[in-house]
Order: structure tokens, then sequence, then C-alpha cells
């Protein structure tokens, strides 16, 4: 099966190209695209300098919104989903992450960070249906009408999703990893308000869609 790796990202040209190197190892990965959601750092010129494929957003669209344009202009069988501002990310995690989908064991494997940083551990442990790192067949995608809608909390669409339709997923465990966290991006204040953002948007859509 073909696989294709789509990294989302908004002003990450600190991390991205760390990222890239580490997905361009894994040989069995077809394809990657990077969506430059909005970004007005280098994040493109640095993609395109891996000699990566580059969606360039001019326009941010959400999280959601960035991983449906990859998607569009992907031709994989299986979707692997990385954020663009992981610590630690290794080839074993990412055949890791692949493996259960590609074996054909279940449609859709989820990655969780273990023995990385504390916060990011103790986020991930409550709240494990939330981690970016997934890997995906690209049929289960195809049925999803709330993709661009969900924003940031498209991780949650993809659990309602499976759960909906009674789907089993692989929780698969990420030792050593994690990332950065916006409060350290952004500085505190304006980190902590993207934030809060970004749980309104998660909240948002639960209220949106009611179980």
């Amino acid at each position: 099966m073909t696989i294709t790796c789509i990294i989302p990202a908004y002003n990450e040209e600190k991390t991205i190209g760390n990222i890239l190197d580490v997905v361009k190892e894994v040989e069995i990965i077809d394809e990657i695209i990077v969506v430059s959601d909005g970004s007005i750092d280098k994040t493109v010129d640095v993609a395109l300098s891996k000699g990566v494929k580059v969606v360039d957003l001019k326009e941010n669209r959400g999280k959601g919104g960035a991983m449906k344009a990859g998607l569009e202009e992907s031709e994989g069988e299986i979707i692997l989903f990385l954020d663009a501002d992981l610590i630690g990310l290794t080839p074993y995690h990412i055949k890791n992450l692949i493996e259960p989908v590609k074996s054909g064991r279940v449609p859709m494997s989820l990655g969780v960070f273990t023995n990385g940083r504390k916060t990011t551990d103790l986020a991930q442990k409550f709240a494990p249906y939330l981690s970016g790192q997934r890997a995906i067949k690209r049929e289960l995608l195809n049925s999803m009408s709330d993709l661009e809608v969900s924003r940031f909390g498209v991780e949650l669409a993809l659990t309602r999703l499976v759960e909906k339709e009674n789907i089993n997923i692989e929780i698969v465990p990420l030792p050593d990893m994690s990332h950065v966290m916006k409060e350290e991006k952004l500085g505190f204040v304006k980190g902590f308000m993207a934030r809060l953002k970004m749980y309104w948007e998660i909240v948002n859509y639960l209220f949106k869609n009611p179980s």
C-alpha cells in the first residue's frame, strides 16, 4: 500500500526541517506533503529546501483545513499525519505508527507520547485521542464530511468517527517524544491565548456534535 505523510504547519520554521529529515529516512513513505497554513515565517522555504511537496495556503484555515488541503493533494492509500513541532521523532516511531494500518490489523493508529516531557506526557495521558500523530486508511478519511470545519477539533472528529462506526484503533506508544509547547513558541501570554483558542475550538466541536 502506498503511504503519504502530511504535515500541517503554521510558522514552524525552527522545527519543520528536522521533522522532514527524519521522515525522509523512512523508506516505506512514498510521498511527503507539508501544508503551510498561512505561515508568515520561512516554513515554506525550509520545506521546499528539503525537496518535498508544499501546499502553501495564503490564509489560515485551521488544522482541519490544512489536513484536508494536504489530503486533496495526496495519492497515498495510507495517510500519516504528523505535527510540525515534534521533539525526539525517529524513523522507529514512524514505522511503529504505520505498521498496525499497513498490516491490516486496524484502519487507524494513534501515537501517544511516553517518557518525554512531563507536561506533554500528562496531557496525552488524560486526553490521548487529541494526539496529532496518526496513520489512517484513506477510505476512512474520505468518509469524513467535517474534516475542515472541525479546525483544532479535528482529532476529536476523527475519534468520534471511529466510535460511530465501531471501528477498532490501535494506540502506539511514542517513547522519548514530545512537542514544543505554544508558550515556548510564542511567549507565555500569546502562547496561553493560542492554547485557549485551541481548547475553545475543541469545546465548540463537542457542543455542535454531541455524542
